[in-house]
């Protein structure tokens, strides 16, 4: 009998391994789209630029990486659990630009959350394919956990 539950649980085991989809970042050579109707791709340079004008920043990834390193002030909304457009609307207006970022072009999470807003109404959604994975490698300031909580 015993030994016939094991069959069992290994097979189920098996089974949903195989048939669990794997995430888009988790596939391999998966690439984030290039684009997001609705929204405009920004380059790290551009990004700094509305950086320097005060612009909404959204950081849509999980709280570990946030914490780890992100764009000094932005504003932290992971996607799975944070990020909905209540959420959003406690943070960004619909009439002005917001910069959605995640952890590059092998992440997702930006251009869903950047598809999101564009569906919520958000007419200047700028959709930063490259995040801060690009912003790092520019030599821009990051922000990590330890930093924001120094006197």
């Amino acid at each position: 009998m015993l030994i016939r539950q094991r069959l069992v649980f290994s097979f189920l085991l098996t089974l949903l391994l195989i048939v669990t989809p794997l995430s888009h970042a988790a596939k391999a050579g998966y690439s984030a789209p290039l684009e997001v109707t609705g929204a405009r791709t920004v380059t790290a340079e551009e990004v700094k630029s509305l950086f320097d004008a005060g612009v909404v920043i959204v950081d849509v990834r999980n709280p570990r990486l946030h914490a780890r390193r992100h764009i000094p002030g932005a504003v932290h909304l992971d996607l799975k659990d944070v990020f909905d457009e209540e959420s959003l609307a406690a943070v960004a207006k619909k009439d002005e630009p917001l910069v959605i970022y995640c952890s590059g072009v092998k992440c997702s999470r930006s251009s869903r959350a950047s598809e999101k807003a564009v569906s919520w109404g958000y007419k200047k959604v700028l959709y930063f394919r490259g995040g801060i994975v690009d912003w790092r490698d520019a030599g821009y300031p990051v922000e990590s956990a330890e930093t924001q909580n120094k006197p």
